[in-house]
This record gives C-alpha cells, sequence and structure tokens, in this order.
C-alpha cells in the first residue's frame, strides 16, 4: 500500500484569459523585396503575407512577454501573485540559462511560482497548454502563466528568398486556471524526427563561435551570416496539408465533437495556402470562423495561437465561449492539437 498521499487538483481546466503584444513596427513585403528577388504578388500567392511585425532593441523576448502577460491575467480576473507555474515557449531567446521564464515571472509581479523554458517549435504552444492542464488537474498549480514569444527577425536569412518574408515577431498569453465542466479537450501530440531536417537551424551555434568560415554560410558581401531558420519548403508544406489535417481530426475524435460542432479553427498561422487545405480537407461549415492572422502578422511560431486567439476575441468574430479547435505544426517535425472553449 502506497504512504503516497494523492494528489488534489481542480477536476478540469480552462482557459480564462489572453493576451497579445505585436511589436510597433510593421513590415510590409516592400522591405522584404529589398534584399530578394521576388515581388509582392509573389509572395501574398505563396503565403497570404502581407505584413509583419519586427521588434525593436527595445522589444525584447522578456519585453514582449510581460506586455501580453500583463493583460493576459487582467483578462484572467486574478491578481499576479496567484499564478503558480510559468512556462514558456520560445526558440529565440538566446541565452543558453537562465530560462526567460524566470525573469519573466519576477517582471510580471508572480511571487515564486515554478518558472521554465520549452522548445517544441510552432507547436509550442499547444505543449505548454497540456502542461499547464496537468499542473492544475494534478493539483501543484492553481493558475498557470502559458507564453509563445518569438522574435524570428534574429533568426532570419534576409537573403534567403524562401524564407526571407515569412517570419515575425510578437507574444501571446493565456492564464489557465480550474474549472467545473471540461473546457480543455485531450491533446493529440507527437513528433516525427525523421524530418527534423526540413526546418532547422542553418548552423548549430558551436559552429558560428568558433567561426570557421569552412562552414558557415557568407552573405552577398562575404560577411559570416548569422545563424538563421531554414526549410524545405515543399516537403513543410505536404507534411502540414496531409499529415495535420488527420491530427486536427484526431482531436476533434478525442473530444467527442464534430466539425459542426465547431465555432472556431485557430491553426497555427504559417501559411495561407496551409489554413485553407485544412480548412477543406476538415471539411469544415461555413458558419465556423477561421483565423487567418497571418496575413497581418507572419509567422510567429510559438506566439501565433495565442496572438490569433486574442484578435478574434477583440474584434468580435469570437465570442467567449466559444468551442475552438487550436493546432500547432512545425519544426522536429512536432505538432499538438486540442479543442478548447475560448475565455
Amino acid at each position: 500500500m502506497s504512504k503516497i498521499k494523492p494528489s488534489q487538483g481542480a477536476p478540469y481546466a480552462r482557459i480564462l484569459g489572453v493576451g497579445g503584444y505585436r511589436p510597433t513596427r510593421v513590415v510590409p513585403n516592400e522591405v522584404i523585396l529589398e534584399t530578394i528577388d521576388s515581388s509582392d504578388e509573389w509572395i501574398r500567392s505563396r503565403s497570404g503575407i502581407a505584413t509583419r511585425h519586427w521588434a525593436s532593441d527595445e522589444e525584447t523576448v522578456a519585453a514582449m512577454s510581460v506586455e501580453a502577460s500583463g493583460k493576459a491575467i487582467a483578462d484572467a480576473g486574478i491578481r499576479a501573485e496567484q499564478i503558480g507555474a510559468v512556462i514558456v515557449s520560445t526558440v529565440s531567446h538566446f541565452k543558453q540559462t537562465p530560462a526567460i521564464a524566470t525573469e519573466i515571472a519576477h517582471r510580471v509581479g508572480a511571487g515564486k511560482p515554478a518558472a521554465f523554458d520549452i522548445s517544441a517549435g510552432c507547436a509550442g504552444f499547444g505543449y505548454g497548454l497540456t502542461l499547464a492542464k496537468g499542473m492544475i488537474v494534478e493539483g501543484s498549480a492553481e493558475y498557470v502563466l502559458v507564453i509563445g514569444v518569438e522574435r524570428l527577425s534574429d533568426l532570419t536569412d534576409k537573403e534567403d528568398r524562401a524564407t526571407a518574408f515569412l517570419f515575425g515577431d510578437g507574444a501571446g498569453a493565456v492564464v489557465v486556471g480550474p474549472s467545473d465542466v471540461p473546457a480543455i479537450g485531450p491533446t493529440v501530440w507527437g513528433s516525427e524526427g525523421d524530418k527534423s531536417e526540413t526546418i532547422k537551424q542553418t548552423v548549430p551555434w558551436n559552429d558560428f563561435h568558433i567561426g570557421d568560415v569552412s562552414k558557415l554560410p557568407l552573405d552577398r558581401n562575404g560577411n559570416i551570416k548569422f545563424p538563421a531558420i531554414t526549410q524545405e519548403g515543399q516537403a513543410v508544406f505536404r507534411w502540414a496539408v496531409f499529415e495535420m489535417a488527420k491530427v486536427a481530426q484526431q482531436a476533434l475524435d478525442a473530444a467527442g465533437i464534430s466539425p459542426e460542432d465547431l465555432d472556431v479553427f485557430i491553426p497555427h498561422q504559417a501559411n495561407m495556402r496551409i489554413i485553407d487545405s485544412m480548412v477543406k480537407t476538415l471539411k469544415l461549415p461555413e458558419g465556423v470562423t477561421v483565423a487567418r492572422d497571418v496575413e497581418t502578422t507572419g509567422n510567429t511560431s510559438a506566439a501565433s495561437i495565442p496572438l490569433a486567439m486574442e484578435r478574434l476575441l477583440a474584434t468580435g468574430q469570437a465570442k467567449s465561449g466559444d468551442t475552438a479547435l487550436v493546432i500547432g505544426f512545425g519544426a522536429g517535425l512536432v505538432y499538438a492539437a486540442t479543442v478548447v472553449t475560448l475565455p
């Protein structure tokens, strides 16, 4: 017989509040075209992106996260000191240690919560949401702050015609807390590591640190390029369109609902063509609101789902209590999908 006392948490968890932050600088495609041979029409037709936001020196990963978190905490109607854990998903915090979550927790006034970073690419928000739900049901935290934040402009090769137009910066945050009814469904998540080379950093940090020019890419002036994100566009597109629609359907099945029960669809904002293809494959009814934040925000990786969620609610395109399917997918290749009740 076990001597360990069983954990006692809430019966269920839900998203209580959401907040977002987009940098003040808006970058149109015309700026991207200064360093690549392309056109506004080509970029829009391939990705659906017209503008994106790029952060200033002052708009750091921590600063953007604090702004988004403050809005989420206020929206949830709780005090910052009630937060028992802070989870930050990012690939663009450049200090190996300490985790940026600890600084963010301090700056938002959360006291002494558990705080850690995760690296799950564009699926990171879904991973963080799942961890938060587990903490609340298990009883290790009453409220959890989940943040997706990126400064992908720092990891963008401005001369790479295939990726220079894709990425943007921003932060999205949610507060997850206890619920008397199911409001975050089972998560369907996983990875396909055999495809890990399809989205990756161009060179590892140690190669860049050593500075061996023979191993490093050079810009048009012969200078060493900072490490950047690169991808095999067609391979990623095919995987996202065909495989992620299956994962999305599995998440619906796990939650016990059909496409007709959905009010909102919030996929990772990677590419408008991927989003439209998933809508078609899932056979979503015309009445389902679909997030297409990518047009003006670009691909913000882990931040894209909470940013899109916040905009839909702020503009009235979605409302509190709506049932939404969320799915993130990206580098790894990793994915996570679940059905949630919007705050």
